[in-house]
C-alpha cells in the first residue's frame, strides 16, 4: 500500500506545491493521477520515490519514507519517466533492461530470464538487441516500460506515458497498460487514456486533493472537471457546439 498522510512540499523559495495531501493506494489498483498544470502530479511521483523531502508521512508497504528505507522502497516502486530518452541510456534495449535487475542484486542468469519473460509478455522480443538510438519514439516508450518491469516492481509510476505518441502507438500503450500485472499510478493529461486504463481517479488542484473516486464517475462530472480547469475526455464530450 502507498500511503500519503498530510503531505506538504514546497520547492526552495516557492509556495507549496503539495498541501496537506492524504490518500492511500492499495495493491492491484489502477489509478489515474490527474489535474491541471501545476496541480502537483509530478511532485507526488517524486515524493513516492523519496526524491523530495516532504512534511507529513509517506509509507510504502509499511516502510516509512526515510533514508534507511530508500533502497528497499525503490526496489518495489518503478518509475517510467515522461521522456524515454532520459531513461534509456545504454547502447541497446537488452543492456538497459538487464542493468536494473543486476544493480538490485539479481544474478545475470536470473536477470536475463526476467528480461526475456517481460519481452515475451509484451511481445517486444524484436527490440531486444536493437540500438536505442535507432528505434522509434513509440518503441522506446514501450522499451522503457519493459525496462522497469524487468526489475519486478510491486508498483509502477508513470509520468505522461502517452506524450508524443501517434494514434497507433498510443493504442498499443493502452493495450499494454491493461495487461500489466502490477499496481499502476498514471499521471497524465490524457483523460481518454485514463478512462480506458484506470479504475480510480485522484484529482489534484493546486496541490490539494480535489476528488478521489471511480474513474468512470468522476471523469463524467462536467462541473467537477471544469471547476478544476479540465475538460471531459474527448470520447464523452460529444460533438462541438456550433
Amino acid at each position: 500500500m502507498i500511503c500519503f498522510e498530510n503531505v506538504t512540499y514546497a520547492y526552495p523559495g516557492e509556495k507549496p506545491v503539495l498541501k496537506d495531501l492524504s490518500f492511500t493506494i492499495s495493491k492491484g489498483e489502477r489509478v489515474g493521477l490527474i489535474g491541471a498544470n501545476g496541480a502537483g502530479k509530478s511532485t507526488v511521483m517524486k515524493a513516492a520515490l523519496g526524491l523530495v523531502n516532504c512534511e507529513g508521512k509517506i509509507s510504502i508497504d509499511g516502510m516509512e519514507m526515510c533514508h534507511r528505507n530508500l533502497s528497499a522502497i525503490r526496489k518495489c516502486v518503478g518509475y517510467v519517466l515522461q521522456d524515454s530518452d532520459n531513461q534509456m541510456f545504454m547502447p541497446t534495449v537488452f543492456e538497459d533492461m538487464i542493468f536494473g535487475p543486476m544493480n538490485y542484486g539479481m544474478s545475470r542468469e536470473e536477470a536475463e530470464r526476467s528480461v526475456d519473460e517481460i519481452l515475451d509478455e509484451l511481445e517486444l522480443g524484436y527490440l531486444k538487441h536493437r540500438q536505442n538510438h535507432k528505434i522509434s519514439g513509440g518503441e522506446k516508450r514501450m522499451a522503457a516500460i519493459a525496462t522497469i518491469l524487468a526489475m519486478k516492481p510491486e508498483y509502477m509510476l508513470m509520468d505522461e506515458p502517452s506524450t508524443a505518441l501517434d494514434p497507433q502507438n498510443r493504442r498499443k500503450l493502452i493495450n499494454t497498460l491493461n495487461k500489466l500485472p502490477v499496481t499502476k499510478i498514471i499521471a497524465t493529461h490524457d483523460l481518454d487514456m485514463v478512462l480506458e486504463t484506470c479504475d480510480r481517479v485522484i484529482l489534484l488542484h493546486h496541490g490539494r486533493l480535489a476528488a478521489d473516486g471511480p474513474a468512470d464517475v468522476l471523469l463524467r462530472d462536467k462541473a467537477l472537471m471544469g471547476g478544476n480547469h479540465l475538460e471531459l475526455p474527448f470520447c464523452l464530450a460529444g460533438p462541438p457546439v456550433k
